[in-house]
């Protein structure tokens, strides 16, 4: 018997942007009911051959063939009613509408050709939210007051709200805890044991070993790897493929012995109702303190309140000995603290304005006089602070928005860089970032952490806190559970601590 063709077959698919060929004769084949992970560093083309996919973008060459027949995917639309949807990592939901509203948005119930509203589309909302194990999210709350989690579970809802066939996922367990990423994988196998077919990206390899059954690898706009196996493929060759050359997940080495100076940072007693408890912590110059725990744990809670940008119930924070205005950036900013935040494009980021603003903008009073800034200045100390972190392109001048996730980051460094802060805060600091620059920004920590700066992380992925920290505090449920060197702990024993809980020591 003949193998079944390709659910979809994308063949010598490319694609260019003024000055730039995004996609070069790519070729992509998936079966009905399997997992094809599409891998590929930030800048590889990705981005373009999904968006290609979903009607998003026109193909220059090239041709698409869905269930054995050519296809012109001539807008999301089009693609929709095939039965091809995508969940982008950047969340396209309408925060002012309902649950319900955006899971039906652009094809709301009808009956007897009217758009039935209310009820039935709560009712139909409600089943798919059970369906994916999240039956505590009311179909009726706006989405604006969702959690990530919640809102990236939303986003499935409306996917499946279609009669879909094949479903892209964008790095879908970017914003979810463990529990959730297992929830995730319940919820793949059983759409693909139903036939249903998924692209699955991700920047975690783990997650590819795990869920994955063949795995394409794209570098520079061309497929270099198409249908590799994805559980027996050596993850040292995926990352080859990936990079153009071989790096492996090798942390920084730390000091052989720990910093011995006074702490410069001090939080004592810091709660803040509801979200976290009784925090004792400090970190010396020199040191990285990692926090572990789950999403909900109090985590990124913890680094905004010694941030000054959400006021504590109780307790202090002091720098150098002297204790800040609780709940007022100015004056943690001013004591020498800088946040890398979780949400960097939203929260960190001047999308529309260039790299140089982007790094001056928490100094301005040192290019200002009598009103007027000396652009010469802010430039020339903008490009110093990006070179010494090896940002790209090498050209400060260039918008914020044209960067890779990894050098969005490091924009965000040379920003506390140039301000000459003693304290850095970074929570989840390689969100969204490449294997490649992941090692470069653990490069980079490791190295100002070595020139003396006092470093507080949060990261989600606990090999990542395990292999950057000096120190860990393990978190449940907004209380140190555990304190330990990252030397004592491997990844099981904080699990552990994290489901189930321990006596503080």
């Amino acid at each position: 018997m003949a193998p079944e063709p390709p659910l979809l077959s994308m063949s010598g698919i490319t694609k260019s942007f003024p000055g730039v060929r995004a996609l070069d004769g790519v070729d992509l084949d998936v079966l009905a009911g399997e997992v094809h992970c599409l891998l590929g560093q930030n800048g590889a083309g990705k981005s373009t051959l999904i968006k290609v996919l979903a009607g998003a973008h026109q193909p220059d060459t090239g041709t698409i063939r869905w269930r054995g027949e050519d296809v012109t995917l001539r807008s999301p639309i089009a693609a929709m009613r095939l039965g091809i949807a995508t969940i982008y990592q950047e969340l396209d939901l309408v925060e002012h509408l309902s649950v319900a509203e955006n899971v039906h948005l652009g094809h709301e119930p009808t009956a007897a050709g009217f758009v039935v509203r209310g009820k039935a589309a709560k009712a139909s909302t409600a089943a798919l939210l059970q369906r994916l194990g999240h039956a505590e999210i009311d179909p009726g709350r706006l989405v604006g007051e969702l959690s990530a989690a919640q809102q990236q579970i939303v986003s499935m809802a409306r996917a499946l709200s279609h009669d879909v066939r094949l479903i892209v996922m964008d790095e879908p367990s970017a914003a979810l805890d463990p529990d959730e990423v297992d929830n995730l994988f319940r919820i793949v196998g059983d759409l693909t044991a139903a036939g249903v077919a998924v692209v699955y990206i991700s920047h975690r390899l783990e997650e590819i070993r795990r869920i994955g059954d063949r795995v394409t690898v794209l570098k520079d706009g061309r497929a270099v790897a198409n249908g590799l196996p994805a559980k027996s493929t050596p993850t040292r060759d995926v990352v080859a493929l990936m990079t153009g050359r071989n790096v492996e997940y090798v942390f920084p080495d730390r000091p052989v012995s720990p910093p011995s100076a006074e702490p410069v940072l001090r939080v004592q007693g810091l709660s803040r109702q509801g979200e976290f408890e009784t925090l004792d912590l400090d970190v010396r110059p020199g040191e990285i303190v990692g926090l572990a725990g789950l999403v909900g744990s109090g985590r990124s809670e913890i680094l905004e309140t010694v941030y000054g940008a959400r006021k504590p119930t109780t307790g202090q924070v002091l720098v150098d000995g002297r204790p800040l205005r609780p709940g007022s950036v100015r004056a943690a900013v001013r004591a020498g603290l800088g946040l890398a935040p979780e949400e960097r494009k939203a929260q960190a980021l001047l999308m529309l304005e260039s790299v140089t603003r982007n790094v001056s903008v928490s100094s301005m009073s040192r290019f200002s006089r009598g009103g007027w800034i000396d652009r010469g200045a802010e430039l020339g100390a903008a490009r110093a602070a990006t070179r010494e972190l090896s940002l790209r392109p090498d050209n400060p001048s260039v918008p914020v928005r044209t960067l890779s996730g990894g050098n969005q980051q490091k924009a965000v460094l040379a920003r506390w860089l140039l301000r000459g802060c003693k304290v850095l805060l970074l929570d989840e600091p390689t969100r969204g970032v490449d294997v490649g620059a992941r090692a470069e920004l653990y490069a980079v920590i490791r190295r100002l952490a070595d020139e003396g700066l006092a470093v507080l992380l949060v990261s989600s992925e606990v090999p990542e806190v395990l292999g950057l920290a000096d120190r860990v505090l393990v978190l449940r449920e907004g209380r140190v559970v555990h304190t330990a060197p990252a030397r004592e702990l491997d990844e099981h024993r904080v699990l552990d601590l994290v489901m189930e809980g321990s006596p503080a020591s």
